[in-house]
């Protein structure tokens, strides 16, 4: 989609382009400077040097909270498989205690379940791969509940039947919130903005370079490349399912692994 351009793009492709633009933005402002040195007054230059210290701390502060929004994502993601590990167990002990042959039925869904939710994860980004892990995963959930259902009506007071059909309400709920999650990125906005000022920075870097006379290369270049770096890992940051970083689900494995153990 067009609003998610930045996440859609190959990320080293971004960091590439990205050092390029502000060695290009750099590049512009010292022949700006050089242009206006000799006609500009040591005022003058010390007010682009406080203008030029402003606006870097305007980035950093921006590159700072923009980090923080996306860790704050990341953090929330992980959380989410871990929860959703635990219901899902807690769901399968709980089914254990259901009568027979339910409790045979309602334990090979489960299983089948969990192997569903690491194929959404692994899905990637290809819509294909994830509208079918979610078919699968509505299927899955849509059988539990009714074998559940059908149970709750033979016995509506079966202590068993309500606490297995509230530990399932949470897994369903759980796989909604996951999906919230996905979609749950820092507004392309503030990125948007967040190169805007980056590109307006290092032009008053170059500039200032330029009203000196000296091209300070290596300064530039390694501002360039740690800003690009640094914007680089918030976008992977907030890539949940491909990238560097990505969401573990070794917690959703063990799972996996356990059931299959346990299964008679």
């Amino acid at each position: 989609m067009a609003e998610e351009l930045l996440y859609d793009l190959d990320l080293w492709l971004i960091f590439f382009v990205s050092i390029g633009v502000f060695l290009l933005f750099t590049e512009l402002g010292f022949h700006l400077g050089r242009r206006a040195a000799s006609g500009t007054s040591d005022r003058a230059r010390s007010e682009v040097g406080t203008i030029q210290a402003a606006l870097l701390g305007l980035l950093a502060l921006l590159l700072g909270f923009t980090f923080a929004m996306a860790m704050s994502r990341f953090e929330v993601r992980k959380q989410l498989v871990l929860d959703e590990a635990n219901a899902i167990g807690t769901t399968y002990l709980r089914a254990q205690i259901l009568p027979e042959p339910q409790r045979r039925e309602i334990s090979d869904l489960l299983r089948r379940y969990v192997q569903v939710r690491l194929d959404f994860y692994e899905a990637g980004n290809g819509d294909k791969k994830l509208d079918a892990a979610n078919q699968a995963t509505a299927r899955l959930q849509t059988q539990l509940w009714s074998t559940g259902a059908a149970l709750g009506e033979k016995d509506p007071r079966a202590v068993t039947v309500g606490l297995f059909l509230q530990s399932l309400n949470e897994v369903i709920d759980l796989h909604n919130k996951r999906l919230t999650a996905l979609e749950n990125h820092v507004p392309e906005v503030i990125l948007i903005l967040l190169y805007f000022v980056a590109m307006v920075a290092t032009g008053l870097i170059g500039y200032g370079c330029g009203l000196g006379e000296v091209r300070n290369f290596f300064v530039t270049v390694v501002a360039s490349v740690l800003i690009s770096a640094v914007i680089i890992v918030i976008i992977d940051l907030d890539r949940p399912r491909h990238g560097l970083i990505q969401v573990g689900q070794k917690r959703m494995v063990e799972l996996r692994d356990s059931l299959k153990v346990g299964q008679p």
